[in-house]
């Protein structure tokens, strides 16, 4: 594609990698068209929906003019799959912080397991974790969770469209979800660990698709990179 093409716009289906965060991957984009390409300093770049460090999976970078479209891809349903570690939770409800409680999990068997999923569907009152990026009087919540301060974090209304139970292996259970924007998967797994009378955290998450857009056909960082021409090639 050309320097007017990406100005124009662009929807580019990225597969984030672990550890990365999605300032990272567009940071990372963003330079590569400006040194392989040529576009400006000052084009535009921006994602639809962030992805947590320590999730993996489709991320949508709308480049030039269809920067203009990213609320509307971001209030698209999104998909996920993930595992949930059953027994423990965490303050960040992932792995990002270490185990702070444990609960028994003897009494949990495939068909509580089972019975408890459709609680969780349609629309529900979701509490987004305080290790999130949301802020509360100016500060983001993980700031305020970092310091050890004591913050009241308001409840959310988020849609549930599936929640599927793909594998069950005591204390893993993995999942398939479809979702409204907003939705934290951590809450979830954290919720769920309650309704199972236990307590749960979120080991791994891969997000799927966007709408009608899918990981299957989304792009690796560094073979993006390696598609793009290189200016001598552009201006011989």
């Amino acid at each position: 594609m050309t320097i007017e093409d990406y100005q124009n716009g662009q929807i580019l289906l990225i597969d984030k990698p672990l550890h990365w965060t999605s300032f990272q991957a567009v940071n990372k984009l963003k330079y590569a068209l400006i040194n392989k390409v040529g576009l400006p300093k000052k084009f535009k770049i921006g994602h639809a929906g962030t992805l947590d460090p320590l999730a993996s999976g489709l991320l949508l970078v709308c480049t030039g003019k269809f920067t203009k479209r990213i609320s509307e891809l971001q209030g698209q349903a999104k998909e996920y799959t993930g595992t949930f570690c059953i027994g423990a939770t965490t303050p960040s409800y992932d792995l990002e912080t270490k185990i702070d409680q444990t609960f028994p999990i003897s009494h949990i068997d495939e068909a509580l397991i089972f019975d408890t999923v459709p609680s969780f569907l349609g629309e529900i009152d979701q509490k987004p974790p305080v290790f999130s990026a949301i802020k509360k009087d100016g500060i983001r919540l993980y700031e305020h969770a970092r310091a050890g301060e004591t913050v009241e974090i308001a409840t959310r209304k988020t849609t549930i469209h599936e929640f599927e139970i793909t594998r069950i292996a005591l204390p893993e259970i993995d999942f398939r979800v479809v979702c409204s924007k907003g939705t934290y998967i951590r809450s979830l797994a954290f919720d769920f660990g309650k309704a199972l009378q236990s307590g749960a955290h979120l080991i791994a998450l891969r997000r799927t698709k966007i709408g009608d857009y899918t990981v299957e056909n989304a792009t690796l960082i560094t073979d993006f990179e390696a598609s793009l021409p290189s200016l001598s090639s552009l201006f011989p």
